[in-house]
């Protein structure tokens, strides 16, 4: 009887933390596919602030390279890294007379990569390459997504923020890691 006690309160806590983890991925991308989405429609642009040490357009190839100490701020987020490649497709002259610029296709963010949430939530990578219309997001080179204690590490994180779904990958030689505590766990790593 106490043994059968034990499994099911082992199997009960084994539950409880796959959902925590369910949760504190889903959190990450729940606000990052709402913010980072391009909205559609007047007023409801939200602009993409870009500093860093230089600047370079290259219209032929249509990409705005940053380089040196970028920090982008997005309402909700922050990011930094060493550099960053803004890929975007041509705008007609008819779309440049409205006011309209040019729309993004991707961002690729490289070296030392920190995405910050307002809300809370750190994802840190080597690299970071967002893809705007299909809005994913993937982490590659020792990605790791971390809320408070609780985090998420593998060789490959990819967020696929419309669907509120992530996927943590493995390689052959390193398993996926989650350490999850408890609610009320005053645990750290």
């Amino acid at each position: 009887m106490e043994y059968g006690k034990k499994m099911f309160s082992r199997g009960r806590t084994i539950y409880f933390c796959f959902l925590a983890l369910l949760v504190f991925v889903l959190s990450f991308t729940d606000t990052a596919g709402r913010t980072w989405a391009q909205k559609e429609g007047p007023g409801n642009e939200q602009p993409i602030v870009i500093k860093a040490k230089s600047l370079e357009m290259d219209d032929a190839r249509r990409t705005i390279t940053f380089r040196g100490k970028v920090h982008a701020t997005e309402k909700d987020f922050v990011i930094t890294c060493e550099e960053m490649v803004v890929y975007y497709l041509s705008s007609n002259n008819q779309a440049q007379e409205k006011g309209v610029g040019a729309k993004i296709q991707k961002i690729v963010a490289k070296g030392g990569v920190k995405i910050q949430r307002a809300q809370g939530g750190v994802a840190t990578a080597d690299q970071a390459v967002y893809f705007w219309d299909e809005e994913k997001l993937v982490l590659t080179g020792s990605p790791e997504v971390t809320q408070g204690n609780d985090f998420v590490k593998g060789d490959k994180i990819t967020l696929y923020l419309r669907e509120n779904r992530s996927v943590v990958e493995g390689s052959d030689g390193e398993m996926v890691r989650a350490v999850i505590y408890p609610k009320g766990s005053e645990k750290t790593r």
